[in-house]
């Protein structure tokens, strides 16, 4: 072998140590820098007319918010990709525009908003594509009635520009300790949500008041981790229902108690949101971090 032959080989392997190592980088971050990825939210309801949902199985995280009524209702956000079809697609609040700056400049699709909202979601960094401007990736569906029968195509929506759900929670191998459970239960005033641990699929099966939940083109929804957020109210913009009772806002920046469900096993946790920028973070009891398991998160806000 003659000494350019030598070189040669060095120089292709530091080519490959250095492609690596950016490959290696890519996988940590996503190969995006903060804020270039499309990230797209959509209100989704809960209540008994509009199931089963569509377009829930490809959703990186899921937001469950207590609504009016003591329902609940779903915000599913996308940063991998979206579903052909989603819905039925239901109201904005005012809890979705602080929530949702974690995730930068997202999309937003909603039905629709009280006017005394207008302001806050012009003022918010959320592209708004309800409706209105883009009705044509909007459609009734016939065999439901209204208001349980509007859905949305995302793929026609204009993107939103924001951070994937791995730059706003973390995802890695979960610490030692917690406390190995077969199921949790999580009850609002007219709602319960039951997570049963699959061992076999490695994932926690939904439930919705004793009913599988599942979607339309993805059967019983699952989660790799489940998150009970608890988190305090405060005044709003005093919107209220047809029966009068107020929407409730909640606060989903500071920090407060949690609960983390992942790997079969519960974890009493902390979490912690310092400005409305900043993604959400959770710590065990002791300060250690606690990341979430990769796949579908389900975050359920529970106030205080």
């Amino acid at each position: 072998m003659t000494r350019g032959t030598k070189l040669s080989l060095a120089a292709v392997a530091a080519v490959l140590v250095i492609a690596a190592a950016i490959v290696g980088v890519l996988l940590l971050t996503g190969g995006d820098d903060p804020g270039d990825r499309p990230v797209l939210a959509i209100k989704i309801d809960n209540v008994a007319a509009a199931r089963p949902q569509t377009g829930l199985g490809s959703a990186d995280v899921i937001y469950c918010e207590p609504a009016e009524g003591g329902l609940t209702r779903l915000a599913a956000v996308y940063t991998t990709e979206v579903p052909e079809v989603a819905g039925p697609v239901r109201s904005a609040r005012e809890t979705d525009l602080e929530l949702l700056s974690q995730y930068g400049s997202p999309a937003l699709a909603f039905s629709g908003a009280a006017p005394e909202l207008d302001p806050l979601l012009r003022d918010a960094p959320l592209l708004d594509v309800s409706p209105g401007p883009e009705s044509g990736a909007y459609f009734r569906d016939g065999s439901r009635r209204a208001p349980h029968n509007l859905y949305v195509r995302p793929r026609e929506l204009p993107e939103g520009s924001g951070r994937g759900a791995d730059q706003v929670l973390r995802f890695a191998p979960a610490p030692s300790g917690g406390t190995p459970v077969t199921e949790h239960t999580v009850r609002y005033p007219a709602a319960s949500l039951r997570f049963e641990w699959d061992r076999q699929a490695g994932r926690w099966l939904v439930e919705l008041n004793g009913t599988p939940l599942v979607s339309t083109e993805a059967g019983q929804l699952r989660a790799a981790t489940v998150v009970v957020q608890h988190v305090t109210t405060r005044p709003g913009v005093a919107v209220r229902d047809a029966a009068g009772a107020p929407s409730p806002v909640l606060d989903t920046v500071g920090n407060g108690d949690a609960t983390v469900l992942r790997d079969g096993r519960s974890f009493d946790a902390e979490w912690s949101r310092s400005d409305p920028d900043d993604g959400t973070s959770f710590t065990t009891g002791s300060g250690q971090a606690l990341p979430l398991a990769e796949g579908p998160v389900w975050i359920l806000l529970v106030r205080d």
